[in-house]
């Protein structure tokens, strides 16, 4: 439901998870809703109606009429829906009417008795605050009758709470703020639902399989299989109508005639059905379906609205969804043992746990894990992702014990801000590493403006995924090779690598690959040589990398590692082992073994690397604490920096957005209210006079312009603004003024002045654009400084990105350029110009004067500030931004502002 109101769209209908692992439908009331509002209002228990309307009314048609109709502004209503009997049914409702002075409003909640508990109107709440924010509205108001005492209600929801009593009654004025205590109490309501909801999916006491089949060669068939194959701990139920027993196991018709309990049902029948089925697993009381069927949004229109009507199934019936066209689960935990997929490879136990969105990659997955014998703790496929999302996932296996490390392979991740703020909470913790497809540039859209076409996308994927904390990885090859590691070994505590080969070559591939990818080959102390040269008996050059030479015994190997792994002068060890013929390579496995429980003690990991050899096969160290081992050192040195560039982004600090003082946001809505009202070409351009106004109500520097409608006009603002000056072309409909010869700069006198403004006329009007020529733009010339480009487009996706880098007419050309998400912090501030590759430009590079870049960083955080306040601004162009030297500030000489 889309309700437009206050000149800009709000998206009102949502899902929710209850603290039952229920799920739930929200949405605004309507006016059509006055039935099921009375039949809400008749399930009601008398005490409950009395504690709501504090008497006992009668409520009929007219009371309907008037609670159904809200304005969406002043007055809301949001209901809590679920299937009752076959039919829709109201079970909760909470509501705000706005108060005279506009900054306060009064609030009510009230549930259906057979619903209270489970967190409904606490959903309610802190969407009803969350919209109540966006009106302008800081300060809920309620009356609570004393006996209740439902004061608790608010305040465990996080609200600073005041109250009065009189008569039995409390009077509660609460601030609804986004304060930290409220973001953390959501987390944790958010947190303990979604898991809640989950063990039905990963850990289920009964599951029944719809759809299973004798057929050997259908999926029902090898789903229930697999099941029954690998040990499944709780009770299993095949469904189907058309035989008596599959694998020796007694058929049900239909999930409505089993007769105990179903909390997961696995639905493997065709699309057309799957609705229907769906329908009676609700009606059974079933916790949540896995819907490996395909045949949904992936066929096209058809499947799509088949997706749609199965998320209003479940939604109505309280069922979390995995699917559809999914391959459904594997959960190793012995207590459990669940391989309810179609794959026949149940992997070994282990600490790894991987969420998989493409089923056809799940097999591979799998296989590819038992090879390397690489533990998994769980395995989930998400399929068209109608439900479940990465995000919930990642909210399970955060506070899964099994679980060490999370791999990802997604094509999508949902709503980009909350996968980020859950990823980046998860991630502290366990690392995250992905690889997602849809890399390549054939997605990336035509953009408006430099800043739309140079922040795609892509790049805000890969700013997502370092604000959140994730390691990316190209191929699924690289994210196995990283899970090794970071599965098995501690964390690296810096980036000084040590190398020992028994070969010279692949000590000098390991080498070039440690170089490339940032690492430190530091030379080995002197105290360290001095103890290796008591430990080699023979003559070789002790260098980093250290070469043994083929003539290397087990021991010596040992005895080498043993000092490097006690030597402060170093992070981590990576063991080169040549098979030779003059010795067993089981004898340096026996002394890698001995050797890795030394490394943990000292917390540096050791990577090992058997040429031609990958994975975990040898088992060489204890469970969970595994030497990972490497077919090629390149391999085993890019999974090292992988690891190096986790445990940074685990320790960066988070930054904050600050509040920035003296801005006019009440002025800034007001100038864009009155474009949007006046105009109605879309899309829309602010003129340099609108711009000049926006700016100045954030404090942005912007060089002195008036605008001229004629040569005469042009003249005097020259004379006013003192020459030399810029002469360019006014026009909200031509962008590039550049590129139709509509700037020329350095402009010097009156008589030049004049024909530049004739030079523009006749040029708009050669190309036919006359019309669109509303004047000319008279700027102060700044000529020293840096040219900068900064900008905002808004992404369909990630929303606003914005981008800072070298400007200027070549800005689209070089692309030399950093984005970040919105909102900027102070941390994302001072590192988006640190991140571009001629950042030492700016730092007094061969002479040039050290730029005043904390001007340019309070420039990026000011119009954070302002896209904050004024979402309707959908491109904005700064270029060239003038970064003055040290102390003087910048200029911005051109700027450009599109409105959505």
């Amino acid at each position: 439901m889309n309700i437009e109101t206050n000149s800009y769209p709000i998206h009102y209908e949502t899902d929710a998870v209850l603290k039952d692992g229920s799920s739930i439908l929200l949405r605004p009331i309507k006016r059509e809703d006055t039935q099921l509002w009375l039949d809400f209002i008749g399930r009601l228990n008398p005490r409950t109606k009395y504690l709501h309307f504090q008497h006992m009314p009668y409520l009929g048609d007219e009371d309907a009429v008037r609670a159904c109709s809200v304005d969406y502004n002043n007055t809301l209503a949001l209901v809590a829906e679920l299937m009752k009997d076959e039919h829709r049914a109201i079970v909760g409702i909470g509501r705000y009417y706005r108060l005279p002075d506009h900054r306060s409003a009064e609030v009510t909640f009230i549930t259906e008795d057979a619903h209270q508990g489970k967190g409904i109107a606490t959903r309610l709440l802190g969407w009803l605050a969350n919209i109540a924010r966006d009106k302008g509205i800081d300060m809920f108001e309620t009356d609570v009758i004393a006996e209740e005492n439902q004061l608790a209600f608010f305040r465990d929801y996080g609200f600073h709470i005041a109250s009065s009593v009189e008569s039995g009654v409390h009077h509660v004025i609460f601030p609804i703020a986004k304060t930290r205590r409220v973001i953390k109490k959501d987390e944790e309501r958010e947190s303990s639902s979604t898991i809640a909801s989950l063990q039905y999916i990963l850990s289920p006491r009964s599951v029944a399989v719809i759809g299973a089949s004798r057929d050997p060669n259908s999926i029902g068939n090898v789903l229930f299989r697999c099941i029954l194959q690998f040990g499944f701990s709780g009770t299993i139920y095949p469904v189907n109508p058309n035989a008596d027993a599959v694998l020796g196991v007694k058929t049900h018709a239909s999930v409505l005639d089993i007769p105990d309990k179903v909390e997961l049902a696995i639905i493997a029948v065709p699309a057309p059905i799957v609705a229907k089925v769906s329908h009676d697993c609700g009606r059974k009381g079933v916790r949540a379906l896995i819907v490996i069927s395909d045949g949904f949004k992936e066929i096209g229109p058809e499947g799509m609205a088949r997706e749609r009507e199965l998320r209003e199934i479940s939604l109505g019936h309280g069922m979390r969804v995995l699917g559809p066209n999914c391959m459904g689960v594997i959960n190793t935990d012995p207590g459990i043992s669940l391989n309810a997929t179609f794959s026949p490879v149940y992997p070994p136990r282990g600490n790894v746990a991987f969420l998989s969105q493409s089923g056809a990659m799940g097999l591979a997955i799998l296989e590819y894990a038992r090879d390397l014998n690489m533990g998994i703790s769980s395995f989930v496929s998400f399929g068209n992702r109608v439900d479940i999302s990465p995000s919930d996932l990642l909210q399970y296996w955060e506070k899964d014990p099994a679980t060490k490390v999370i791999l990802l392979y997604i094509e999508s991740f949902g709503s980009p801000e909350k996968f980020a703020r859950i990823a980046r909470r998860v991630s502290r913790k366990k690392p995250i590493v992905v690889v997602k497809s849809g890399t390549t540039q054939a997605g990336i859209r035509a953009a408006a403006s430099h800043t739309g076409a140079i922040a795609t996308s892509e790049a805000a994927t890969d700013v997502l995924f370092r604000h959140a904390g994730i390691v990316r990885v190209n191929t699924m090859e690289e994210l196995f090779e990283v899970a090794a590691l970071l599965s098995n070994q501690p964390l690296p505590g810096g980036k000084r690598l040590v190398i020992v080969t028994n070969g010279g070559g692949p000590g000098i591939i390991a080498a070039d690959a440690a170089e490339q990818n940032g690492l430190k080959l530091n030379p080995l102390s002197q105290a360290t040589v001095e103890r290796l040269g008591s430990a080699i008996k023979r003559k070789v050059s002790l260098n980093n990398p250290l070469d043994t030479t083929a003539g290397v015994s087990a021991g010596e190997f040992e005895n080498i590692l043993r000092i490097l792994a006690s030597d402060p002068e170093n992070d981590a060890v990576l063991a080169i082992f040549v098979p030779p013929v003059v010795i067993d390579p089981k004898a340096i496995e026996n002394a890698l073994q001995r050797v890795a429980s030394v490394f943990w003690r000292h917390r540096k990991p050791l990577l090992a690397c058997f040429l031609g050899r990958r994975g975990l096969q040898a088992r060489i160290g204890a469970a969970g604490r595994y030497v990972p081992c490497y077919a090629f050192p390149e391999e085993a040195v890019s999974a090292l920096a992988r690891a190096i560039e986790y445990a940074e982004l685990k320790t960066k600090p988070k930054g904050a957005v600050p509040v920035i003082l003296g801005t006019r946001p009440a002025k800034a809505r007001e100038i864009v209210e009155s474009v949007l009202r006046s105009r109605t070409q879309r899309p829309i351009w602010l003129s340099a006079q609108e711009i000049i106004g926006l700016l100045k109500c954030y404090g942005i520097r912007m060089v002195e312009t008036i605008t001229a409608k004629t040569a005469a006009e042009a003249v005097s603002a020259a004379k006013h603004i003192g020459f030399p000056v810029a002469v360019k072309l006014a026009s909200t409909t031509i962008v590039h003024k550049t590129e139709v010869g509509g700037v020329i700069l350095n402009v010097d006198s009156v008589e030049g002045v004049e024909k530049a403004f004739d030079n523009i006329e006749r040029i708009v009007t050669r190309i036919g654009r006359k019309d669109e020529m509303e004047g000319v733009i008279i700027q102060q010339m700044v000529k020293e400084g840096i040219e900068a480009i900064v900008g905002m487009t808004y992404d369909p996706q990630f929303g606003p990105l914005i981008m800072f880098g070298l400007g200027g007419v070549y800005a689209e050309l070089i692309k030399d350029t950093a984005i970040r998400l919105h909102p900027l912090t102070d941390l994302d501030a001072h590192e988006i110009m640190q991140s571009i590759k001629m950042a030492r430009l700016f730092e007094g590079y061969r002479g040039f004067p050290t730029s005043d870049t904390k001007a340019i960083e309070d420039l990026l955080l000011r119009l954070s500030a302002m896209i904050e306040d004024m979402p309707q601004i959908a491109d904005l162009d700064f270029n060239p931004v003038k970064v003055l030297p040290l102390g003087q500030g910048y200029w911005i000489a051109d700027a450009r502002i599109m409105l959505k």
